[in-house]
């Protein structure tokens, strides 16, 4: 489970307890772990107090690139398959808002590995930069799930169109919905938290979850 870009939380904890619950394995990595140490952040203030957001991006969101995750994951996959509670068979990832991007970008790099991928409020998925997550389209293997958030300017229709272009003309199986909620909308903490949105986005990850049991 790849974390939003507010970091480790209560709020993330609770979501990542609750798809324990189910019966899987849940790993939550703190991708910020190379800023060293951080309080909680505040997830009602962080984007739109100049100073915190200030702080985010240099301190934290510049060391999270896509080539340090991608590294992370590689060693988040060989602790997995050495976990004595983690039963062979495909392995999911899922993630939010940053982590949503970094869900399919570990789906395009570790194809073998990864059977499932869900991605929720995402943002970049289908840019022009040569980096854009829609270009690894060709090596995904994994059912491929996108839960877009409303008039998000970082997940815009032109964006969720090219994606869906992408992954058609790869053959990959997959899915996209425009959920009718802003941007951030599963975590509890969040100005935009909306729990029916929320309870949707259960559904629809346990039922992808559940294809590839």
């Amino acid at each position: 489970m790849y974390m939003d870009g507010i970091g480790v939380r209560p709020a993330l904890l609770e979501v990542a307890e609750r798809l324990a619950s189910y019966g899987y394995y849940v790993l939550l990595p703190d991708l910020f772990y190379r800023s060293g140490p951080y309080e909680p952040m505040n997830a009602r203030t962080i984007f739109t107090n100049p100073e915190e957001r200030k702080v985010l991006m240099e301190k934290f969101m510049s060391l999270a690139t896509p080539a340090n995750v991608m590294d992370d994951t590689r060693v988040f996959l060989e602790f997995l398959a050495e976990q004595p509670g983690v039963s062979p068979g495909p392995i999911a990832v899922t993630g939010y808002c940053m982590g949503g991007r970094m869900a399919m970008i570990a789906a395009g790099t570790f194809p073998d590995a990864i059977a499932a991928c869900a991605a929720f409020h995402p943002g970049g998925l289908a840019t022009d930069k040569p980096d854009s997550p829609h270009l690894l389209a060709p090596k995904i293997k994994a059912r491929v799930y996108i839960g877009g958030a409303m008039e998000d300017a970082s997940f815009p229709e032109e964006q969720k169109e090219l994606l869906d272009k992408a992954l058609t003309e790869a053959g990959v199986s997959h899915e996209i919905e425009t959920y009718p909620a802003k941007h951030g909308w599963v975590f509890r903490d969040t100005l935009t938290y909306d729990a029916a949105a929320c309870e949707r986005h259960w559904e629809s990850l346990t039922q992808l979850l559940g294809e590839i049991d």
